[in-house]
């Protein structure tokens, strides 16, 4: 018998006014990730402590011993360790972060287990990230058609549109968001005996959501976003051909840039072509090797939680990927530094060491199993759409912000116990 149906009286009506209450909150977060952090936060937090004093009406417990959790809670524990005073460098501050970062995996666990588990509350869930991918990218072609977005703010200063954003961060969430709120649509395009204008539909909708993150002009997004679009057709055989006409579409695009948009050109092909050819020597491979440097002199615990953004600074770190053969690479010296690794491998590394790095990966396959289970025989659209967002969050190549910070950390955060929710179904 379902724990909810053991209580009764107040406490019964207690469970159903937090079931409510969560079911309704969780519907803020992703607005509040684009424009209003201090909400996200709230709601979070909010949605958190509901679900844990659920849990004490119900005595119901034992999801801490079940599938992820123990991994998660391990990785954790350990990176919690490594941030105390004395063993990580990054002191109070340090620790005080790595504590909260807790919250995310409470909302992953309250998500999966309470929040989503009505079809309905996902179906509002899903309505709503679809309309923030719609602001996301309609802000961008209004910013590409007149130059500015509506708040009134041009391209930044290297080409990139920054959709309805001061700054250029449009393009991340925007990719993580489009396998999720495309595919279902898609998919029901493509439900009906296989006609060929079912197939320039699936492709026209797959080219829209890929041209608005080529627009956009950010390397990153755009790889990904690709990659995204394989993980789908690898799972929905219907899907294969319009993702092979939707790439070269967006091919297309890209070369069409050189004309009607030469600065999204110049980050897409000129810029980002240099920086492969010479990645040691870029912004990006500094920065790589910089945790790698912090990594080889702590080996066990790391510097602690933020251990990048704290030890960057420091001389001793200061070594590039020549330093073997040529002491005097330095790394770039401060232009190796950041405020993270720009890899959630990395950031996992240099805050935790070799074991939290094999923690944090543990604690992904994890979260993989479940949301892969049984998705070869039911590749169900939205199911198959989660999953590619995993996908694109946990990348090892992929270059990012940091794996826990609200904007894109949370967000992958939402989406993830979102794809638990519904492969628990």
């Amino acid at each position: 018998m379902p724990a909810e149906l053991r209580v009764a009286g107040p406490r019964a009506l207690l469970v159903a006014r937090l079931d409510r209450a969560a079911g309704w909150a969780v519907l803020g977060i992703a607005p509040g990730m684009l424009h209003a952090y201090v909400l996200a936060e709230a709601l979070i937090g909010l949605i958190g402590a509901g679900f844990l004093l659920r849990c004490a009406l119900l005595g119901e417990w034992r999801w801490l011993r079940q599938g992820w959790v123990p991994f998660a809670l391990a990785w954790w524990g350990w990176a919690v360790f490594c941030s105390l005073p004395g063993i990580g460098q990054g002191g109070g501050r340090s620790l005080v972060q790595a504590l909260v970062v807790g919250r995310y995996l409470l909302l992953v666990a309250a998500l999966e287990r309470q929040v989503l588990a009505d079809p309905a509350a996902r179906r509002r869930l899903w309505a709503v990230l679809a309309a923030c991918a719609a602001w996301i990218g309609a802000s961008a072609v209004l910013q590409f058609a007149t130059g500015r977005n509506l708040g009134g703010y041009p391209r930044w200063g290297d080409g990139e549109l920054t959709g309805p954003f001061q700054k250029p961060r449009a393009g991340a969430p925007l990719a993580r968001l489009l396998p999720v709120v495309l595919l279902p649509p898609i998919g029901r395009v493509l439900a009906g005996a296989l006609a060929w204008w079912r197939i320039v539909a699936a492709a026209g909708l797959a080219a829209l959501g890929l041209a608005a993150v080529v627009l956009i002009g950010q390397r990153m997004p755009v790889l990904l976003t690709v990659l995204g679009l394989v993980v789908a057709g690898a799972f929905l055989p219907r899907l294969r051909l319009p993702v092979a006409a939707a790439l070269l579409l967006g091919a297309g695009l890209v070369a069409a840039t050189a004309v009607v948009a030469p600065p999204t050109f110049y980050r897409l092909v000129t810029k980002f072509t240099t920086q492969m050819e010479s990645f040691p020597e870029s912004n990006y491979g500094q920065i790589a090797a910089r945790a790698v440097a912090i990594a080889e002199d702590h080996p066990w615990t790391g510097r602690g939680f933020d251990g990048f953004r704290s030890g960057c600074a420091e001389r001793r770190y200061w070594r590039g990927w020549h330093y073997a053969s040529d002491p005097t690479d330095d790394g770039g010296g401060m232009l190796g530094c950041n405020l993270h690794p720009h890899n959630a491998y990395l950031q996992a590394v240099t805050d935790a060491g070799v074991p939290g790095l094999a923690l944090y990966v543990a604690m992904v396959l994890a979260w993989g199993a479940p949301l892969m289970r049984g998705l070869w025989r039911r590749p169900a659209p939205l199911r198959v759409g989660l999953f590619a967002s995993f996908v694109l969050a946990q990348w090892p190549l992929a270059s990012s912000s940091s794996a826990f910070a609200i904007e894109l950390g949370g967000l992958s955060f939402l989406l993830l116990g979102f794809g638990l929710a519904v492969a628990r179904e």
